[in-house]
C-alpha cells in the first residue's frame, strides 16, 4: 500500500497485533513490488496485507512470491489488484469492504434524511436571503414521513441503509436484478423492477458498482422518470449515473441531488451542478477516512487470525463473486 495509507491504517495497536500474528517483513511496508527490497520480502512472504496504493498482482509480480498463500485486503474493492494468475494459482483473497460499508450507509442515511427536509438546498438559500425565513416554504414539503425512498443495488451498502431506513416511516424500494426477494423482504423493503421504483420514488439512492453492464444505468430516460423535486443521491460511483443528463434535470430544477462520487471525478470546474443552489457536492468522503480506515485494518488483522487458526474467512473474495459486485 501507500505511504499515507499505511500510517493511516496502522498505528500501534495495528502493528502489535501484527507483531503478535506474524513476522513482519522488513521493511514491513512497500509501496511497490517490483525493486530489490521488495522482491526479497516477496521471496518468502506468505500472506500480503494490502490495501490503496497496491499495484496489480501480476503474473511476474507473483512469480516472485512462490510461497504466497493469501491476501488480505485492507480497503474495499479488490479489483485494481487482482489478476486471472492470482485465481490460477488458487490464492485465497479476502476484502475489508464489509466495513467499509458501514460509513458509506451512514453518510447514506444522513443524506435521505436531509433531502427529506431539503437540509442542503435550504443552508443555500439562507446565504442569499440571511434574515428572512419566508425561503422556507418554497420548496415543498420539508417531511421524511411517508417517502419512498428507492435504492438501486442490494449490495453491501444497499443492505445496510435498508435495514438503517427502518428507523424511520418510510417505504423503501430495491431495484437489482441480483436481489434475492426474500433476503430483501427481509431487510424490510420490496423488491420492484427499476421502472417501477423510478416513477415512485421521492429519494433515489444508487448503490451499485461500476461495471461494463452499469454504466450511465440512471440516465437521461431513466431520470425522466423521476417525480418533480425528487433527489438523486450517489455515494456509489460516478460512472453509474450519467452526469450530463443530471446537469440537465438540475439546471431545470426538476431534481436535487446530493453526490459524494462524480463522472470524471473530481467535475471539470465548469460543470454547472458547483453552482446550482439544488445541488451538494461532498469530495468523495462517505467512504472511510482517518479513524474509520483502522476499522478495514482491524478487519483484514482478523482474516489473519482466522486462516492461522485455520477457520474459514469471514469475506473471501472469487472472481465470479468479483463479475457481479464492487
Amino acid at each position: 500500500m501507500d505511504g499515507p495509507t499505511f500510517r493511516t491504517q496502522f498505528h500501534a495497536p495495528q502493528l502489535r497485533r501484527l507483531g503478535e500474528l506474524a513476522q513482519a517483513a522488513d521493511p514491513v511496508c512497500v509501496d511497490e513490488l517490483d525493486s530489490p527490497d521488495a522482491r526479497r520480502a516477496l521471496r518468502g512472504a506468505e500472506v500480503l496485507l494490502t490495501s490503496w496504493g497496491c499495484p496489480v498482482l501480476t503474473a511476474g509480480r507473483l512469480a516472485a512470491a512462490p510461497e504466497l498463500r493469501a491476501v488480505f485486503h485492507c480497503a474495499g474493492t479488490v479489483r485494481p489488484l487482482v489478476s486471472e494468475t492470482l485465481w490460477q494459482r488458487g490464492i485465497l483473497v479476502t476484502t475489508a469492504a464489509d466495513d467499509n460499508a458501514v460509513p458509506v450507509a451512514e453518510y447514506t442515511l444522513a443524506a435521505i434524511v436531509f433531502a427529506g427536509k431539503k437540509a442542503p438546498f435550504l443552508a443555500q438559500d439562507a446565504r442569499r436571503h440571511r434574515a428572512d425565513w419566508s425561503y422556507r416554504g418554497a420548496r415543498g414539503e420539508l417531511s421524511n414521513r411517508g417517502r419512498v425512498i428507492g435504492l438501486v443495488g442490494f449490495s453491501r451498502v444497499g443492505r445496510r441503509v435498508a435495514a438503517m431506513l427502518r428507523a424511520l416511516e418510510v417505504r423503501v424500494l430495491v431495484a437489482d436484478p441480483h436481489a434475492d426477494a426474500a433476503e430483501v423482504r427481509a431487510a424490510g423493503a420490496e423488491l420492484v423492477p427499476l421502472p417501477d421504483l423510478l416513477r415512485a420514488c421521492d429519494v433515489l439512492s444508487l448503490h451499485l458498482p461500476a461495471l461494463p453492464s452499469t454504466g450511465n444505468l440512471i440516465g437521461q430516460r431513466e431520470l425522466a422518470l423521476l417525480r418533480d423535486g425528487a433527489t438523486v443521491i450517489n455515494t456509489a460511483r460516478g460512472a453509474v449515473l450519467d452526469t450530463a443528463a443530471l446537469e440537465r434535470e438540475c439546471a431545470r430544477g426538476r431534481l436535487d441531488a446530493i453526490l459524494d462520487v462524480t463522472e470524471p471525478e473530481p467535475l471539470p470546474a465548469a460543470s454547472v451542478l458547483y453552482d446550482l443552489p439544488n445541488v451538494m457536492i461532498t469530495p468523495h468522503v462517505a467512504g472511510s477516512l482517518g479513524s474509520e480506515a483502522r476499522r478495514m485494518s482491524d478487519s483484514a488483522l482478523e482474516e489473519l487470525a482466522r486462516y492461522l487458526d485455520g477457520r474459514p474467512p469471514r469475506s473471501p473474495v472469487t472472481a465470479e463473486r468479483l463479475r457481479v459486485s464492487a
